[in-house]
């Protein structure tokens, strides 16, 4: 593992999850990370679990959908921390929705938190390296439903391929500048909000949880779900000096359920 020292990681959504299995791996890696999260409380919990085992960690309270809220705290990062190398786009929702139950109210609210939010962030993170004077790293979370669409994800699975549409343009816009962006897609891992997914996929078919899950998990190679330290390890290479000429593109870390 190549260890990166004096360099800084905004996290969105790592209270929990994916985007806390992401925090501390990259605290491991020598990250001093900034714990990004609308829930103050979970934000605080990890980065305190941070800071207890020799890393640095500041919470920092985020509305990833209000653009002005993630200006304020990206410069709250860069304040508190020193500077910022590397913006992870990690916070989302991702709501069951069978077609017909589709509100404008849903569709705005996941499109805001997982769309609005990576392009703020970006946005955000740029103003930040400029000012700064140097490059940078940005990565945003896709999915496997990003590739696929996924059942009854009609609006989850369309705001992960803006997603990974919204990487490609960046990419080629902020290359000049020295800031390469990329996203990583995960598969069916084992979080609060996956969990949630699959009991309203099993509760709108009658069936149970254990049904729900078996939807999302029965194509996967590997034959297991994955764990959120499996997509830490791939942002962990995202994040490093070792994808340095890696720009544009969507990583899957879902194990096998597609192949490209």
């Amino acid at each position: 593992m190549s260890k990166t020292t004096n360099k800084v990681a905004f996290i969105t959504g790592a209270g929990q999850g994916i985007g806390k299995a992401i925090a501390e791996r990259l605290s491991k890696d020598g990250f001093s990370v900034a714990i990004a999260d609308f829930n103050m409380d979970t934000a605080s919990e990890v980065a305190k679990e941070i800071n207890e085992n020799n890393g640095t960690a500041v919470a920092i309270k985020v509305d990833v959908a209000n653009q002005e809220d993630v200006f304020k705290a990206v410069n709250q990062c860069v304040e508190k921390l020193g500077g910022l190398d590397v913006m992870v786009n990690n916070a989302g929702i991702g709501p069951t929705t069978p077609l017909e139950s589709i509100t404008p109210e849903l569709f705005d609210r996941v499109f805001h938190i997982n769309v609005a939010g990576t392009i703020w962030g970006t946005q955000a993170a740029v103003k930040a390296f400029k000012k700064l004077g140097h490059g940078g790293k940005i990565i945003n979370a896709s999915s496997q439903a990003g590739h696929v669409g996924n059942p009854e994800l009609t609006v989850y699975s369309g705001s992960k391929f803006a997603i990974r549409g919204i990487t490609q343009v960046t990419a080629r816009d902020l290359a000049p500048l020295g800031i390469t962006v990329n996203a990583f897609c995960p598969g069916i891992v084992k979080t609060p909000m996956m969990n949630d997914i699959a009991q309203e996929v099993a509760d709108n078919a009658g069936k149970s949880f254990e049904w729900g899950m078996e939807q999302f998990a029965q194509n996967i190679t590997l034959k297991r779900l994955s764990e959120p330290e499996d997509v830490a390890a791939c942002v962990s290479y995202l994040a490093g000096p070792d994808s340095n000429y890696m720009t544009g593109q969507s990583l899957l870390i879902d194990g096998g359920m597609v192949f490209n």
